[in-house]
């Protein structure tokens, strides 16, 4: 199974590279992707992780690739999708980028057993993968004030007033319902990790 994600996200990176909408955009939007993958990398032999983990990182940057390819304002389908009058690609993202960490901290907090209790666990979840995505919007803000103008297309804010809230918004909604729907199979994984030491 390793390879074949291996290989998925090999040939989804190239793919994203080939002719993408904007090079600059293409690059911000795939870097955490790439950063990602060298992590998982230098840590897998002494801090493996669940399968079901694994799989969702795979998606959250192969939405990262596909975002950074088109742009996130204009990746295809997502175009007036449920009436919407602006690409909604982004909040598909921003709910990854609560749904995924939300996961990937739920794992560390256990297995390090840094806190005992689910409830104060997933405040502190949520509470992560909210200041996570609050520190993402800070730094496109800086990505922005840096590079000016070309940096429109980083940030995808369509013309939407509340384009920051609402980013955060889908990242608390996707922090919340990684933890309603995956816990009890996150759980099962878990305790086979742990079975492994």
């Amino acid at each position: 199974m390793k390879y074949l994600w291996i290989l998925i996200f090999i040939a989804v990176l190239v793919w994203s590279g080939i002719n993408p909408k904007d090079q600059f955009t293409w690059f911000l939007e795939v870097a955490p992707a790439i950063i990602g993958a060298i992590l998982i990398a230098a840590t897998y032999n002494s801090f493996r992780l669940t399968p079901l983990l694994y799989g969702f990182i795979l998606a959250h940057c192969v939405v990262l690739m596909v975002g950074g390819h088109y742009t996130y304002a204009e990746v295809p389908f997502f175009d007036g999708l449920f009436g919407a009058e602006r690409n909604n690609y982004d909040k598909l993202g921003h709910f990854f980028q609560g749904f995924v960490p939300a996961l990937l901290a739920r794992e560390i907090l256990i297995r390090k057993n840094v806190v005992n209790g689910a409830v104060w666990r997933n405040i502190i979840i949520v509470s992560i993968c909210l200041a996570f995505s609050a520190f993402y919007e800070l730094l496109e803000w800086w990505v922005a004030l840096a590079s000016g103008e070309s940096a429109e297309a980083f940030l995808g804010t369509q013309g939407y007033a509340w384009d920051t809230q609402s980013d955060m918004g889908f990242a608390l909604l996707g922090a919340i319902f990684s933890l309603i729907t995956l816990s009890s199979s996150h759980d099962k994984q878990l305790s086979k990790v742990n079975s492994l030491k």
